[in-house]
């Protein structure tokens, strides 16, 4: 096998191939799409190593019974040196039964691939922004914002594994109303820094002591020149110099849990640069965009609505319920105007989008996929968007929920809790669960030793394979492959679950889901704990048996293989694969 090529592409590849003979005999139209044929393991185990649905595919579009079809490819792939057996299951599914040599050949193809054994070409450097957190400017990073940051930071390293392009954008909400609250909370603070009393904090600003070293750093930066001076002499200074710390704390916060963005947009520079104008502009051009009166808002009375003629988008051409207002009455932009801009931006520089956004934004989604869906039209090329929906974690500790809230200013910030259990703890965790489920996030569970807890029991794998193999150094043992065809079932069975890792990458990747990988970690170290305990019960089966040398070195190199894999998964998700425990 060569050592790019792992198992299942190998048997993609194998099973092309029959296909292609079954064509030049006559049996096969030529030409017919193959683009829905899976290679996969059984559902059960029992029933093979790998299933195909070749003849499920093909039989339709060749006009012929799907399960003559598989018995004619079943015999063609029944004559390949690697396939034991090759068996026709209901009305045409095809399960293979591979040669114990051709698992062992892929325990070598880990081995001389290492750290990019999974990775995957599918993304051919396909250009995909993937936004994420892009939180308002207005205070530390929270627990409210750690669960798409993670889901985001997670996605775009798992593209990346799998030949994408991968731009991380954080876009800077720093133009609306609340940035003007923020501006006035540091002016409060700036005058504390220079010795007034302020008393309480007046109602609708913020009131966290995380802007009392801001105020301090602007009072020593300024002096006193604006204590007394108009609001409108301050609020633009203010707003550029708040939002600037900000941004450096958020940036502070999220390197903790080892992210780091590659791009950071600003909404003040898009509007100030004309791109609303400018899209706006472009969608009259394409008649995507009128001058209307907009719809009532349901349960008002007519004396309670004023009709104003205000800018609408048509995305009721692209499945939303109302057409949407790109201003507002008095000129400014909405939310949804601005948004439109700045996605149509980021297209010009991506092949795909992908936004990460909180489950409270799940009403935006249908316009915002309107607006890109119309730029795809009048760009005339498809531009693929996605949006995934992130719940909200619910922080426990001692039975008792931890209260958030940001205006409050009691909540409890990201980096209060990669303090308290470290950063990879964080990260893996918030990928126990797919996105769109409640969490919650319990601080006792998540440091507890147990198989309850995933990321313990993902990273004591690690440490477990890691401390035998120091061990069997110190005994002059090393992992060696020369006797690899002595590993039996139970080994060849772990052999199987790590062979997975390739096509669970691509898997994972295409779904734009990165749990998976979590997922499958923990189902790995499961199987390699449990091969672990067998050597308790029964010795001969431990990883070192000094008696037996050539068994040892076959079983340490299983081993470090498993580790290989776990590392690489661990990677993806941006969690260390711990050494010792």
């Amino acid at each position: 096998m060569s050592d790019s090529l792992t198992i299942y592409k190998l048997f993609a590849e194998k099973i092309d191939a029959a296909l292609d003979a079954l064509a030049v005999e006559g049996v096969l139209p030529a030409g017919l799409p193959r683009q829905s044929i899976a290679v996969e393991p059984p559902r059960d185990p029992a029933h093979g190593d790998l299933a195909t649905n070749a003849a499920m595919v093909l039989a339709k579009p060749a006009q012929t019974n799907p399960r003559m079809l598989a018995e004619v490819l079943a015999s063609k792939l029944g004559q390949d040196a690697a396939v034991a057996s090759a068996e026709i299951a209901g009305p045409g599914f095809i399960n293979l039964r591979l040669n114990a040599s051709i698992w062992l050949s892929e325990l070598a193809a880990i081995s001389a691939l290492g750290a990019d054994y999974g990775r995957s070409r599918m993304g051919a450097g396909r250009k995909v922004n993937v936004e994420y957190v892009s939180a308002n400017p207005t205070g530390p990073m929270h627990m409210g914002h750690c669960r798409g940051a993670v889901v985001g930071d997670a996605l775009a390293g798992l593209l990346e594994f799998a030949g994408h392009d991968v731009t991380r954008e954080y876009y800077i909400n720093d133009a609306g109303g609340q940035v003007d609250v923020l501006a006035r909370s540091v002016h409060l603070r700036y005058r504390q820094a220079l010795g007034e009393d302020i008393g309480e904090i007046p109602e609708g600003l913020y009131p966290g002591g995380y802007l009392i070293a801001v105020g301090e750093q602007l009072a020593h930066e300024l002096g006193d020149g604006f204590r007394a001076a108009p609001e409108a002499e301050w609020l633009p200074l203010f707003r550029a110099k708040a939002v600037e710390q900000m941004m450096q704390l958020i940036k502070d916060d999220l390197a903790q849990l080892g992210i780091h963005h590659d791009l950071f947009s600003s909404e003040a520079a898009l509007q100030a640069a004309g791109k609303p104008d400018a899209a706006e502009a472009w969608l009259r051009q394409h008649g995507l965009v009128y001058d209307g009166i907009l719809e009532a808002p349901k349960g008002k009375t007519p004396e309670d609505w004023e009709p104003v003629q205000l800018p609408l988008f048509r995305a009721t051409r692209f499945g939303d319920d109302q057409d949407r207002p790109i201003r507002k009455s008095d000129g400014s932009w909405t939310y949804f105007g601005a948004d439109l801009a700045y996605h149509m931006e980021k297209a010009k520089a991506a092949d795909e989008l992908i936004d990460i956004w909180g489950a409270d934004h799940a009403g935006t989604v249908k316009r915002i996929k309107a607006a890109v869906a119309a730029l795809s039209e009048g760009e005339g090329k498809p531009i693929p968007f996605d949006v995934k929906l992130v719940q909200m974690v619910q922080l426990m500790k001692g039975g008792q929920p931890f209260k958030m809230s940001k205006r409050a200013g009691n909540f409890v910030t990201l980096a209060d809790v990669v303090d308290m259990v470290g950063k990879d703890v964080v990260r893996f965790t918030m990928l126990t669960r797919k996105p769109e489920a409640q969490m919650d996030f319990d601080f006792d569970k998540v440091v507890e030793a147990s198989k309850e807890n995933p990321v313990f029991y993902v990273q004591y794998a690690h440490a477990r394979i890691r401390s035998t193999l120091r061990k069997a150094a110190a005994e002059n043992l090393v992992p060696a492959a020369e006797a690899l065809d002595q590993l039996g079932q139970e080994e060849l069975g772990l052999i199987k679950l790590a062979a997975q890792f390739p096509r669970e990458v691509e898997a994972a990747a295409k779904a734009r889901e990165p749990h998976r990988i979590a997922f499958y970690l923990y189902e790995l170290a499961g199987a390699f704990h449990s091969y672990w305990n067998l050597g308790n019960d029964r010795p001969e089966k431990r990883f070192i048996v000094p008696q037996d040398v050539q068994m040892t070195g076959a079983r340490l190199f299983l081993a470090e293989q498993l580790g290989q894999v776990i590392r690489n998964g661990l990677h993806i998700l941006g969690v260390e694969a711990v050494e010792e425990m």
